[in-house]
């Protein structure tokens, strides 16, 4: 169980549940980190007393750092500033939180530090993930997943001999459109894209959730997270979000792990792990769920998942380009400049624009997630 840590995002629904599980905890926290949210910031600051508060916006670090005149709080901003907050030298884990490629950086700090990394920031492992791992390898980093998903796949590998392993059988709710062709969600608002049926979750992984390349990001950070290929992972439609995901193992055993939809589990693991602590969630009813759904997803009318699919078996920069091409377009989305089914659509022009790099390194990658940002910014 780790003592101090660092939260990257401590304003967002990862962030402000793990401030509370801290606290429950008596866990330390030593730095924090946000974006445009000054007054909860503040309040957070004033509360956890951490040595740094991180502000990605400089004008917003400018009024936060005048709120805070009267406190020891070391107040930073941008990119340095997530960095720094990263490598909080006291800090012996961080929560990364944010959300998009803004968390490749400050996470490769931490590793580069050797601390443990309660990964909730999946395009981190859809740029990178290649360097990522390695470098955590190298630096003796861990690295502990937060999404429910892959929590799920951690908590039912663990202890096991990785030869073992089949097959992962990632699931998904299949969001608040599931059920539904790509013609009839095409012209869809943020209003109804946000609904999901189950989770409560911020704007882009709800989008994302929506359009199911949630599912598709997540099969490329498996595959780094576990050292599998992508014929190793299949994606199983759950509507109930009780069973996570689970493993098929070599002898036809399925492991599956259970809970009730709330996102305060994974992330107390994260933090307990290798104990666990009595946590505030109620274990799921299983007498009052009656029958648990798994269906197949049809690719044709998911685009999204199946066009991260063919980033996954390409590899390379592929993945970079479509995680970045795709959090633009999300965004665009969210603003109301283009309609629900476009954002699949500015995603695979982005992919066909842009050339694939077999072997990346990190400033190619870095590169290549601005070409993809501005190629599908340039559009609207």
């Amino acid at each position: 169980m780790v003592s101090e840590i660092s939260i990257l995002g401590s304003t967002g629904s990862i962030g402000t549940q793990t401030v509370k599980i801290a606290k429950r905890l008596g866990i330390s926290v030593r730095a924090i980190t946000g974006n445009f949210n000054v007054r909860l910031l503040e309040a957070q600051a004033r509360e956890l007393k951490p040595d740094i508060v991180g502000v990605y916006d400089e004008a917003n670090a400018a009024k936060l750092k005048i709120a805070l005149a009267d406190t020891e709080v070391k107040v930073i901003s941008g990119e340095a500033g997530l960095i720094e907050a990263a490598a909080a030298k006291d800090a012996d884990c961080v929560v990364t939180a944010v959300s998009g490629s803004v968390g490749l950086k400050p996470s490769l700090a931490a590793i580069a530090e050797g601390k443990r990394i309660a990964l909730a920031n999946k395009e981190t492992l859809v740029c990178a993930g290649d360097i990522v791992m390695e470098s955590a390898r190298q630096n003796g980093a861990e690295i502990i997943p937060v999404d429910s998903e892959h929590s799920a796949i951690f908590q039912c590998l663990e202890g096991r001999d990785k030869k073992e392993l089949e097959k992962i059988l990632l699931t998904a709710s299949g969001g608040p459109f599931r059920g539904m062709k790509k013609s009839e969600t095409y012209d869809m608002t943020p209003e109804q894209a946000l609904k999901h049926p189950n989770w409560s979750m911020g704007a882009k992984i709800s989008i994302d959730s929506a359009t199911m390349m949630n599912k598709g990001l997540e099969i490329i950070e498996a595959m780094h997270l576990f050292g599998v290929d992508i014929c190793d992972v299949e994606v199983l439609i759950h509507p109930q979000s009780i069973v996570h995901s689970a493993v098929q193992l070599l002898d036809g055993t399925v492991i599956a792990q259970m809970g009730v939809p709330d996102m305060a589990l994974p992330i107390q693991y994260a933090l307990t792990y290798p104990q666990r602590e009595i946590s505030e969630t109620k274990a799921p009813d299983l007498f009052a769920l009656g029958n648990l759904i798994f269906e197949k997803p049809d690719m044709k009318e998911l685009p999204c998942l199946a066009l991260a699919l063919q980033c996954a078996s390409i590899g390379g920069n592929a993945p970079c380009i479509m995680s970045a091409a795709n959090e633009a377009a999300v965004s665009a989305f969210i603003d109301k400049k283009i309609p629900f089914g476009k954002i699949f659509e500015c995603v695979a022009e982005a992919l066909d624009s842009i050339s694939i790099i077999k072997s990346p390194g990190i400033d190619e990658l870095i590169e290549s997630d601005a070409l993809a940002k501005a190629f599908v910014k340039g559009k609207y």
